[in-house]
C-alpha cells in the first residue's frame, strides 16, 4: 500500500506544496486541454467556438452538482484518516460512490432529453443551436464516468494522496489532447466529426481515466481497502451526512452555474462575437481558477485531517498559509492578464471584432484575480472543516446580483458587454473580503462532524 502524507505536523508550506503539485500538475494539463479545444474549434469558425462556450455552462453544472458528493466525502474521509479510523473512511468512501453511481444514471439521462431545449433557453442562434445540441448529447454519454472519477480523486486526496489521482487525470487529459485534432478535422483513419469530434475525444478519454483509477486500486494505492464496494448496501445514514456537508457548496456551486445560463444570454444579445470572446477569456481565467482549485483540495485536506487529529491551532495556520501562496500565483496571472491581454486573445481568434472584446475582457478580469483565488482557497478550508454554510451565505447572494448588476451596467450605463466582465469582478471582490473576515473569526475550528 501507498505511504499516506503525514499532514498533521511539520513544517506547514513544504507540506501544502507537496499536496498541492500533483492537483497542479493534473489542473494545467486540464487548462492546456481546455485552450487546445478552443484552439482547435477556433479554426472551424465563431459560430462553432460560441457552441462550445454555450455549452459551458452546462458543464459547469454538472461539476457543481458533483460537489455534493466530493465535498462531503473529503471532510469525512480526512476527519477519519486524521482520527487514524481507517475503517470509518472505508466505509464512508463506498457509501459516496454508490452516490455518484446513481447521480451519474439520472443526469447523464436527463441531460441527453434535455440537450436541445438547454440551447433553446441559452438563446443560441439556429446555427449555434444546430451544433451544441450534437456536443451536449455526446457529452452527457459520457458524464457518469465525471461523477465516479471525481469521487475516486476525492477519496485518496482526503487520504492524503494527491498523486495517485494525477497518473488518472494526466493521461486522460493527454489523451484527450491527442485525440481532439484527429477527431475534429478527420486526421487519418478518423472521420471529421467537427465539434461533436471534441465531445467524443473528451468521453473517451474520461473513460480511460476511470480504468486507470480502477487499476490504481486494484494495486492497493489506497492505505484502506474498498474491495466488495459493490457488495455493500446503501447506508441512507451515512449518505445523508455526506450530502449534508456537500450540499451547501454545491448550492452555491449550482446557483453560481444558474445565473451564468442567464448571464449568456445577455452576452448573446451582442451577437456570437461576444460569445465566442468570452470562451476565450473563460478559458483564460481557467488558468487562475484551476491553480486555486489545487491550493484549495490541499486547504481542504490539511484543515480537515488536522481538525481530525486535535489540532485546530495548525490547522488554521494551514489555511492560511495556503491564502498567501494563491495571492502570490494569481498575483502572476493578473500581471500577464494586464500587460499582454492582446497577445493572448491574438492566439485564438483572426475575427477583429473578437479579439476585442475578448482583450478588454482579460484586462478588466485581471483585477480581480487575487481575490477569486482567495476565495476558492477559503470556501476549501471551510469544506475542510465540514463547515460549508458560511462559503454559501456569502456566494448566493453575490451570484444572483451578478444578473441585476450586469443588466444595470450593459444596459441602463450602456457600457455594453464590459458590462459583463466588470460584474464579475466586482462581485469577486466582494466575496472574497467577506470569507476573508469570517474565516478569521475561527467558528469553523469548533464544527462536529
Amino acid at each position: 500500500m501507498a505511504k499516506v502524507e503525514n499532514i498533521t505536523d511539520g513544517p506547514i508550506y513544504p507540506t501544502i506544496l507537496r499536496l498541492a503539485w500533483p492537483i497542479l500538475a493534473a489542473m494545467f494539463l486540464e487548462f492546456a486541454l481546455s485552450l487546445a479545444n478552443y484552439f482547435w474549434v477556433g479554426y472551424l469558425g465563431t459560430p462553432e467556438q460560441d457552441a462550445v462556450t454555450s455549452s459551458m455552462v452546462v458543464t459547469w453544472t454538472v461539476y457543481a452538482t458533483i460537489s455534493i458528493i466530493v465535498i462531503g466525502i473529503t471532510a469525512l474521509v480526512s476527519r477519519a484518516i486524521g482520527a487514524g479510523d481507517k475503517e470509518k473512511a472505508a466505509y464512508v468512501s463506498k457509501q459516496g460512490i454508490l452516490m455518484a453511481i446513481g447521480a451519474a444514471v439520472f443526469f447523464s439521462s436527463l441531460g441527453i432529453l434535455a440537450s436541445p431545449y438547454i440551447m433553446q433557453f441559452l438563446k443560441a442562434g439556429p446555427q449555434v443551436m444546430q451544433i451544441g445540441t450534437p456536443y451536449l448529447r455526446i457529452f452527457f454519454i459520457g458524464v457518469g464516468f465525471f461523477y465516479i472519477n471525481d469521487a475516486l480523486g476525492a477519496i485518496f486526496r482526503a487520504s492524503g494522496d494527491t498523486r495517485s489521482p494525477m497518473y488518472s487525470y494526466i493521461s486522460a487529459t493527454l489523451l484527450n489532447i491527442i485525440l481532439d485534432p484527429l477527431l475534429i478535422f478527420g486526421i487519418g483513419p478518423f472521420p471529421r466529426m467537427g465539434v461533436p469530434g471534441a465531445a467524443i475525444a473528451t468521453v473517451i478519454s474520461v473513460s480511460i481515466g476511470f480504468l486507470i483509477f480502477v487499476g490504481l486500486i486494484l494495486k492497493k494505492k489506497l492505505e484502506f481497502s474498498l474491495a466488495g464496494w459493490y457488495r455493500v448496501r446503501p447506508d441512507f445514514k451515512t449518505m445523508f451526512r455526506i450530502f449534508k456537508i456537500g450540499i451547501p457548496i454545491s448550492i452555491q456551486n449550482i446557483i453560481f452555474t444558474c445565473v451564468y445560463w442567464f448571464i449568456i444570454q445577455i452576452v448573446h444579445r451582442y451577437g456570437s462575437s461576444a460569445g465566442a470572446a468570452m470562451g476565450i477569456g473563460n478559458r483564460m481565467e481557467s488558468l487562475s481558477f484551476l491553480i486555486s482549485f489545487g491550493f484549495s483540495v490541499a486547504a481542504s485536506t490539511l484543515v480537515g485531517q488536522n481538525l481530525g487529529a486535535e489540532k485546530p491551532d495548525r490547522a488554521a495556520k494551514c489555511a492560511w498559509a495556503t491564502v498567501k501562496l494563491i495571492a502570490i500565483e494569481t498575483g502572476l496571472v493578473s500581471l500577464i492578464f494586464l500587460t499582454i491581454p492582446g497577445v493572448i486573445t491574438g492566439a485564438f481568434t483572426s475575427d477583429p471584432a473578437v479579439h476585442k472584446i475578448a482583450r478588454d475582457y482579460l484586462i478588466i478580469l485581471g483585477l480581480s484575480q487575487v481575490f477569486m483565488g482567495v476565495e476558492i482557497v477559503l470556501e476549501g478550508s471551510f469544506s475542510g472543516a465540514g463547515n460549508t454554510i458560511p462559503p454559501m451565505i456569502v456566494s448566493i447572494p453575490f451570484s444572483i446580483a451578478r444578473l441585476p448588476l450586469a443588466y444595470f451596467l450593459c444596459f441602463v450605463l450602456d457600457i455594453g458587454i464590459n458590462g459583463v466582465w466588470w460584474t464579475l469582478t466586482i462581485t469577486s471582490f466582494f466575496k472574497a473580503g467577506i470569507l476573508f473576515f469570517w474565516f478569521r473569526k475561527g467558528n469553523w475550528k469548533k464544527k462536529k462532524l
